[in-house]
């Protein structure tokens, strides 16, 4: 969410002023916990079942944590549940951090995943934070029952070219406000709410432009890795995503990724619609539990 410069600083005093984890308890809302390079890594938590995996969730590309507001609400009667800022987005501060990068998010996810002292989690990433999620599992291996990744791949194995993602950055370099309106205007469906496709339009043109641009890099590049990283995590992962993407199912199986597909919604699936979403994500997060 863009703020004033002013109402910012206001935000960065206050969540410096909260312990670097909180008792986890129902009423615990919301914390932060201390990054590598100085990022101050913000999270909202919920719930207090602990006989079960702890859900976590992570956003998308010049997103934050507020975009699972409604998924918080329906699972944190059911699962302890955690939303993170990554670092440079909402909450969270920018420190001394020079690369914006996949990796670098990773680590954000796992320090709040070890300061909450979770140690059964379901990672749960939206867009370019499926990317992250993976690489947050790495470090917490022993801990991961799986991943679920909302609209992330549409397809596995053929990975874009270094001419491919430069022509798709350049625009975003050359007027990155606009670009990014227009670009997050066409992953919303003609029939979804206008409200909230102006409110993520906005919300996303706004966002600090270089850490934007250097993770929008990093993201683009990470598709020649996942194969990989699927091969060594050895761990189950549900991929839902919109009919729209046109997902290649054989493409994503064949590196063990379960597909599912939700009609009538586009990128941002548990926001268009997060009734039938969260009927969907209960259903794979069940799945990963058994």
């Amino acid at each position: 969410m863009r703020v004033s410069g002013a109402l910012r600083t206001l935000i960065a005093v206050l969540i410096f002023a909260i312990p670097a984890t909180l008792p986890l308890d129902a009423q615990a809302r919301i914390g932060a916990t201390n990054g590598a390079d100085g990022v101050r890594v913000a999270y909202d938590v919920r719930g207090t079942a602990q006989a079960r995996p702890s859900l976590v969730f992570v956003h998308g590309w010049s997103c934050d944590r507020t975009y699972w507001n409604a998924q918080m609400d329906a699972f944190a009667d059911d699962f302890r549940v955690v939303a993170v800022d990554l670092g440079g987005h909402g909450g969270s501060t920018f420190g001394h951090r020079e690369a914006w990068t996949i990796s670098s998010f990773g680590g954000d996810v796992a320090t709040v995943v070890k300061a909450l002292g979770l140690r059964s989690v379901i990672l749960i990433g939206h867009s370019m934070g499926g990317d992250v999620v993976a690489d947050a599992a790495k470090r917490l291996k022993g801990r991961v029952n799986g991943l679920i990744w909302l609209d992330t791949y549409s397809k596995l194995g053929s990975p874009r070219t270094p001419e491919q993602r430069e022509a798709f950055i350049a625009p975003f370099r050359q007027d990155f406000a606009k670009t990014t309106e227009a670009f997050v205007r066409g992953l919303f469906p003609p029939t979804a709410d206008k409200k909230l496709v102006d409110r993520v339009a906005t919300d996303m043109a706004s966002a600090r432009q270089q850490v934007a641009l250097q993770s929008l890099e990093s993201s683009l590049s990470n598709d020649r890795l996942m194969p990989s990283v699927l091969q060594e995590l050895k761990l189950p992962v549900i991929a839902i995503n919109p009919e729209s993407s046109r997902t290649d199912r054989a493409s994503l199986e064949r590196y063990g990724v379960e597909v599912v597909e939700m009609p009538d919604v586009g990128h941002f699936l548990m926001m268009e619609d997060p009734e039938r979403f969260n009927s969907i994500l209960r259903e794979a997060v069940e799945r990963l539990i058994q």
